[in-house]
């Protein structure tokens, strides 16, 4: 690795860390445990790369790869993983019962607005859509969690939804899990972009401005707001218009597009 490559990647990795540790700083991870969940991935990351590229992975190659010694390879490669499927199914069980909401006419006013449901009943109830588009979590159960974000009120006509996008305010534990899984997914669209062919990048964009009035940014968040959740309704109701039915003997895949504000300035740059 040449050496400005390598103070390139230093650069990058420091930009990556700082609003990461300061996340685990709030929540109190200690840097051993960072350094061990650090040193666990890279092992596993080591034995897949070295599986994609056709060879035969090996300790001591994964342990060449790394620089770890051959003994904490070994060691790392058979300790279990730690993934919180649950939360993580929860989240998203529960962004599609939101869309749903919003997009399919069974559950939309005159007007193309979600409408208040009634709790239980066949058709156009809040018990119907969840079983439509939460898999088998139970109504009441999915309830307690749109009603915990603030996403949803009861009312004595029925439900009604209040936010059309599922952000888990009063649910720590899967707002982190949303950074687990969002902030590697744009890490691994860049990733992917550094050694792809021209015709083969990922789009990934952003637009930015350093001159903008104090007085603009709240506006701009409204603007941007409102734009951003039309824009990620419409990729929705094409995603859904083209799911695989149960039946077809196809493989599924997995697709997503974020959008994410941001006016965070690294330390870098501020005053």
């Amino acid at each position: 690795m040449s050496d400005s490559l390598h103070n390139a990647l230093s650069a990058a990795v420091i930009r990556i860390l700082r609003p990461l540790v300061a996340v685990l700083l709030r929540h109190g991870m200690a840097y051993g445990t960072f350094a061990e969940l650090a040193r666990k991935v890279y092992v596993d990351e080591a034995f897949d790369q070295m599986a994609g590229s056709g060879k035969r992975p090996s300790i001591s190659g994964v342990s060449a790869l790394t620089g770890l010694t051959r003994k904490e390879a070994k060691r790392l490669r058979e300790q279990e993983g730690l993934d919180d499927e649950a939360s993580s199914q929860r989240y998203n069980r529960a962004v599609r019962v939101i869309s749903g909401w919003t997009i399919n006419r069974d559950y939309l006013d005159t007007d193309g607005r979600p409408r208040i449901l009634p709790m239980e009943g066949d058709e156009a109830s809040f018990a119907a859509l969840v079983r439509e588009y939460s898999g088998d979590i139970p109504p009441v159960a999915m309830l307690k969690v749109l009603e915990a974000s603030g996403t949803v009120a009861v009312r004595q006509e029925g439900v009604e939804l209040l936010a059309r996008a599922y952000v888990p305010v009063a649910t720590p534990l899967e707002k982190v899990n949303i950074l687990g899984h969002d902030v590697a997914e744009l890490i691994a669209t860049i990733g992917h972009n550094l050694q792809a062919e021209e015709n083969n990048l990922h789009f990934q964009r952003k637009v930015f401005n350093v001159l903008v009035h104090p007085d603009a940014i709240e506006p701009f968040k409204e603007l941007s707001n409102q734009r951003s959740q039309e824009l990620l309704e419409e990729y929705h109701r094409f995603l859904s218009e083209h799911e695989i039915d149960v039946d077809d003997d196809v493989e599924p895949r997995y697709v997503a597009v974020g959008i994410y504000y941001s006016d965070y300035r690294p330390r870098s740059e501020e005053s």
